[in-house]
């Protein structure tokens, strides 16, 4: 047996079996426990970066469950109603990787954190990531309905997990509820498309709206998928629930969490790009585009008033989904206009740069954030001042981080917002603009919080984070600095392979059918 051909089923399905063994071995002993959960995410995110590899060789992968061979096409789902096909192409590939990366440090940190109930803990945590990675490797409706039901039920379980504060419940519940609405609009949309065209593949629906045009029926499923994962990306104004679930999740949790929402991002590009964009309005994009103007301002202009370091972070990553969105609906207004060399490209390939850069820059802040509760047993900024005597290392990264989501050079977020700008400013200067506005109103903000926070006299004597989440920090940190020195490197050999095919199609849909 080639075990390479089952590379796909095997991301999902190592670290779904160790949440099932995770409870078992913390019986055992805790320290073993810790090295399996981190042996079984290592050798995921090693699978990922393999699962890239042969991506970018092979363009794009198909893995049929249960078939007698694996690899071959499945061009009508409905006859195999009850089977999971795993559909990799550029964009699902690039997705994983940063999924599995970002779950692996945030793993690293938990280490140093979690010590009361970590079998659970450890199991909800790898049952996210199975999500997660679901999400992002699916080609069928139906099962990314299943993996987002999984992914959204362990983060609300995981944003409780710690019970010190009433906001911390408040936060779950009103997580799982707003989880729960956007499932049910996604379970319409697919039984409408079901209950039209007899299919649940991606692949075979993207083929059969475009053979037929686009009908009423497709018209609503569109608009419940858009509101379903726009508001689990935390898209602005359906961003209510961001900040609590991020401010009251703990540490690590709160950096994978935006991986919980990126995932969401993906199903929403892979709705728009891969199914509706032949038949798709230019309206479209302009409501893209408008929310993610919407989501810079309200992002920066709520983080100027909170005083609360978490929540501060969790509105500047509202605005981080802002210039994401912003890209992307230029992206798709390029697309749609046949005007892909002279800015679409450009704009897809600043959008899905940042949304690696996203999590690397605003995890980073959550890391250190995190990092300042658990020596400080404090959050409220008008508290803190002068942790820089003790904190030397902290400050220092929690520095990085600030020039990283400022878009300063020669950081990460420089690198993909100055494509942003410079694509979006063909379409319309006004764009590029605001854009620019909020970088510089964020940069303002972070620059108050690093004065309140670390400089000033020194008021208590504290020591530095434990050197696991130094070792986490430092890795974000570095991976920061690297994309930002290199970010040629980054951008030719990981973002455009996912540019490639949200702007091809038409391969994506050839290739999966067995054309």
């Amino acid at each position: 047996m080639n075990w390479m051909q089952h590379l796909p089923a095997f991301i999902i399905a190592i670290p779904l079996f160790a949440a099932f063994l995770t409870p078992l071995i913390d019986r055992i002993n805790k320290k073993a426990r810790n090295a399996f959960v981190l042996i079984a995410m290592a050798i995921t995110f090693i699978l990922t970066i393999i699962l890239f590899k042969e991506v970018l060789e092979k363009d794009i992968i198909t893995y049929v469950m249960g078939a007698a061979d694996p690899t071959q096409a499945i061009p009508k789902q409905a006859a195999v109603p009850i089977r999971i096909v795993l559909e990799i192409d550029g964009i699902n590939a690039f997705m994983a990787l940063i999924s599995a990366l970002i779950s692996l440090i945030g793993l690293i940190f938990s280490f140093a954190h979690i010590e009361e109930r970590g079998g659970r803990f450890y199991t909800l945590f790898l049952l996210m990531v199975v999500g997660m990675l679901g999400m992002e490797l699916t080609g069928d409706l139906f099962n990314l309905f299943v993996f987002l039901e999984i992914a959204s039920i362990a983060s609300a379980a995981l944003i409780a997990y710690e019970f010190r504060r009433g906001s911390t419940t408040e936060a779950a519940l009103k997580y799982i509820i707003i989880s729960s609405l956007s499932a049910l609009f996604v379970l319409f949309a697919i039984g409408l498309l079901y209950g039209e065209y007899d299919l649940l593949n991606m692949a075979a629906i993207a083929d059969a709206i475009r053979t037929t045009g686009l009908s009423n029926i497709d018209k609503i499923a569109l608009i419940l998928f858009f509101s379903a994962f726009a508001l689990k990306a935390g898209s602005a104004p359906m961003h209510m629930w961001l900040p609590d679930a991020y401010g009251e999740a703990p540490g690590a949790i709160s950096m994978v969490l935006i991986g919980v929402t990126q995932a969401s991002l993906y199903a929403l590009l892979r709705i728009c790009f891969t199914i509706y964009v032949d038949s798709m309005h230019v309206i479209f994009p302009a409501i893209i585009i408008i929310l993610g103007l919407i989501s810079i301002f309200i992002g920066v202009t709520m983080a100027l008033i909170q005083e609360d370091v978490k929540r501060l972070i969790a509105y500047a990553a509202v605005a981080e989904v802002g210039y994401i969105l912003l890209a992307i609906g230029v992206g798709l207004y390029g697309i749609l206009n046949n005007e892909v060399e002279t800015y679409a490209r450009k704009a897809l390939q600043g959008g899905l740069f940042h949304i690696f850069n996203d999590i690397l820059d605003i995890g980073l802040l959550f890391l250190v954030a995190s990092g300042i509760i658990y020596i400080t047993r404090e959050r409220n900024l008008n508290k803190l001042g002068g942790l820089a005597h003790s904190m030397k290392y902290t400050s220092i990264l929690f520095l990085v981080g600030l020039a990283a989501v400022a878009g300063l050079p020669p950081m990460n977020g420089f690198a993909s917002k100055i494509i942003i700008y410079e694509s979006v400013y063909k379409v319309s200067p006004i764009l590029s603009i605001v854009a620019i506005l909020g970088s510089v109103v964020m940069l303002a903000i972070f620059v108050k919080i690093f004065h309140s926070v670390f400089t000033g006299p020194k008021i208590t004597e504290y020591r530095e984070v434990p050197k696991l989440m130094l070792a986490s920090m430092l890795i974000l940190a570095g991976l920061i600095i690297f994309f930002g020195l290199f970010p040629d490197v980054i951008i030719n050999n990981v973002v455009n392979p996912a540019v490639n095919a949200l702007i091809e199609n038409t391969d994506y849909i050839s290739k999966v059918m067995g054309w």
